[in-house]
């Protein structure tokens, strides 16, 4: 059941139907695709570089039947908008291996068809200067002021692979731009040259930066005229690279973007050389446990009022929520409350996005993953509701704040 409440809610992810204006081909297996954006729902669609959204729509399942589809993606441009008020948004889909929604894009999405597009999400995020901490809410201003979003000049790096590359695009161009003693270093992982995404707006990048960013692609099937550009990057590689290809000691801010293998090589090396966490912002794009998720309105729980049941509370938008969860299904917060509001924000349904955060205000849970929040998050009660299990009979959690 729900009731009303009096709390002001922050704006929460929600989806709107928005139309593709034009795809692109990137490479093979990828396409860029461009999202408009009118102008009375511009300001739902204020972002940061490196922000994400995910994209909706319903394609057939193994049977034939009608099946919603999620997916998140990376925003690859830096925010801007039109004379006319209206703007845009820029992603990059890379054809996975069993891939649905990503190989019926690839294939089949063209301009004119229309897609339902979350809100921006995500804190992969520069925080680098005097007012890192807040630049989140200085949304408003990086969509025609990205200077806002650098604050002092730095030095940053960024290891990506694949479609990692993806945000960091929108990272590395806006904060080059904001000013003119920023250096940005990108190593970038690929199979061949064939693979590289956007390898000619990196060219272009670094035409126009030639003397403060450097590029350097890493080829795992593909022999370069430099060994230590030619392999796959693993441990010793990695620490090769951060010893002779960059000034590892100078760095003010790493972004590590890639599979969860590749991350977590690169967070467990920079540890172990000293770099603060607080220093170095990371996305997966997967966890190497790829759950999937159960559609908009929760898996099926059957309810047995002769059995125990932990009492879940969730306010969203104002509204307040409870649910009856049996405690031998050991059912996660989100997929209790998609059972009476399907509206409840979640998009990967894997620990990754975040999409799903709440506050826990009462109670206590178990969080199996997490991949997205970061310590001070955790230190406020934040939890990702995808992974969180009640551990105390009652629980409350508040999507609002």
């Amino acid at each position: 059941m729900t009731t009303e409440t009096q709390t002001a809610s922050r704006r929460r992810a929600s989806f709107h139907t928005l139309t593709v204006s034009d795809v692109r081909r990137l490479t093979d297996d990828a396409i860029e695709v461009t999202f408009a954006v009118p102008a009375e729902l511009a300001g739902q669609y204020d972002y940061l570089p490196g922000q994400y959204v995910a994209l909706r729509t319903t394609l057939p399942d193994e049977q034939g039947q009608p099946h919603e589809v999620r997916r998140s993606y990376s925003i690859c441009a830096e925010p801007r908008t039109f004379a006319d008020g209206s703007s845009e948004i820029r992603v990059a889909v890379k054809k996975d291996l069993g891939g649905v929604f990503s190989t019926w894009a690839n294939a089949e999405l063209k301009a004119g068809d229309v897609l339902d597009v979350m809100s921006p999400q995500g804190a992969f995020i520069s925080r680098h200067g005097k007012d890192g901490s807040s630049v989140q809410h200085n949304v408003m201003n990086s969509m025609n002021h990205p200077e806002e979003l650098a604050g002092e000049p730095g030095n940053f790096v960024a290891i990506a692979a694949g479609s990692g590359i993806t945000p960091v695009m929108a990272i590395a161009r806006t904060l080059l731009a904001a000013n003119p003693e920023t250096t940005f270093d990108l190593i970038y992982a690929n199979k061949a040259a064939m693979d590289v995404m956007f390898l000619e707006e990196l060219a272009d990048l670094k035409d126009k930066y030639p003397s403060r960013l450097a590029l350097h692609h890493v080829l795992s099937r593909e022999q370069r005229i430099a060994p230590l550009m030619t392999g796959r990057i693993d441990s010793e590689k990695l620490q090769a690279l951060l010893s002779s290809a960059i000034h590892a000691e100078d760095v003010d801010e790493w972004f590590l973007c890639g599979p969860f293998e590749l991350v977590q090589l690169c967070r467990d090396t920079l540890a172990a050389r000293g770099v603060k966490p607080e220093h170095v912002r990371f996305e997966l794009f997967t966890t190497g446990r790829p759950d999937r998720p159960e559609g908009n309105a929760g898996r099926p729980v059957v309810e047995d009022e002769s059995k125990e049941t932990y009492k879940i509370t969730f306010k969203l938008d104002g509204l307040t929520g409870d649910v009856a969860s049996p405690t031998h299904a050991r059912e996660s917060i989100l997929n209790a409350a998609l059972r009476v509001r399907p509206d409840v924000p979640f998009a990967c349904a894997g620990g990754v996005c975040g999409t799903c955060r709440a506050k826990l205000v009462s109670g206590t849970v178990s969080m199996d993953e997490n991949y997205a929040l970061e310590q001070d998050e955790l230190d406020k009660g934040y939890v990702l509701t995808c992974q969180s299990h009640p551990t105390s009979e009652e629980v409350t959690v508040d999507f609002d704040v």
